[in-house]
């Protein structure tokens, strides 16, 4: 079995400015990798090319085996993705927005309303499901985010930044919900600026003006202090 996701040699440009530099990563079938970079890094670009909102014209992505170019159709289903902007229609149910998603991914209404129930229960808001969004905490939103990008019983989960605005007590939850999933075979690249969330066996890539700094698992990389490797290493690259 491959890798949940492959990127090779990706670069990309907004006219003359190089946002991303021949970008290689792996994320290996059901792990936690921890994308890790400050504000203007590059990790919403590499998510946008990976989700295909920018198209990639250099270098290769491959989705559970699958290449974005070549099959968009068959990588993107396999692929779930909590954006950092909130994705869900605050004046709609909890219900109302899986099932608008499920149909998106052609799930008949049926069938989509029982995976709702499912991935609820997974997240940990089987209460919530005629709820309108928001009647929703942020945490219990970010949760529900989550249940979303999973509906279609995707193979790997994008996160872009998916504890931003939220408490102390939502975040902790949040990444925990992650850490489960991925315990449960998902896979995860999980795209953050804050080192505390990373823990030593997770895998870890440092991204910096969109290159490639570190790439490992993280308790490597640190060396017993994190926060200090990736200081030094953002500092010496800039």
């Amino acid at each position: 079995m491959g890798a949940a996701l492959e990127i090779d040699h990706v670069s990309h440009k907004f006219g003359g400015f190089q946002a991303l530099s021949d970008v290689s990563l792996s994320v290996p079938r059901g792990s936690f990798t921890a994308l890790l970079g400050v504000n203007g890094a590059g990790k919403t670009t590499l998510f946008s090319l990976i989700t295909r909102l920018y198209d990639n014209t250099s270098g290769r992505i491959s989705v559970a085996g699958h290449d974005l170019r070549r099959t968009p159709g068959a990588a993107l289903a396999r692929l779930g993705v909590v954006f950092q902007s909130r994705a869900l229609d605050a004046d709609l149910t909890v219900a109302q927005n899986l099932t608008y998603h499920a149909a998106l991914h052609g799930i008949p209404r049926r069938q989509a309303l029982i995976r709702a129930a499912e991935v609820l229960a997974q997240v940990g808001l089987s209460d919530r499901l005629h709820s309108r969004v928001s009647a929703l905490s942020g945490g219990q939103t970010r949760r529900a985010e989550i249940a979303r990008a999973l509906i279609h019983r995707p193979e790997i989960l994008l996160l872009d930044e998916p504890t931003v605005g939220l408490d102390v007590k939502s975040r902790a939850e949040v990444v925990a919900l992650t850490r489960q999933l991925t315990a449960q075979g998902v896979s995860a690249l999980w795209a953050t600026h804050i080192l505390d969330e990373i823990r030593p066996e997770d895998g870890l890539v440092i991204l910096h003006q969109g290159r490639v700094l570190a790439d490992g698992m993280a308790g490597e990389i640190g060396g017993g202090d994190l926060t200090r490797r990736f200081l030094t290493l953002t500092e010496g690259a800039a």
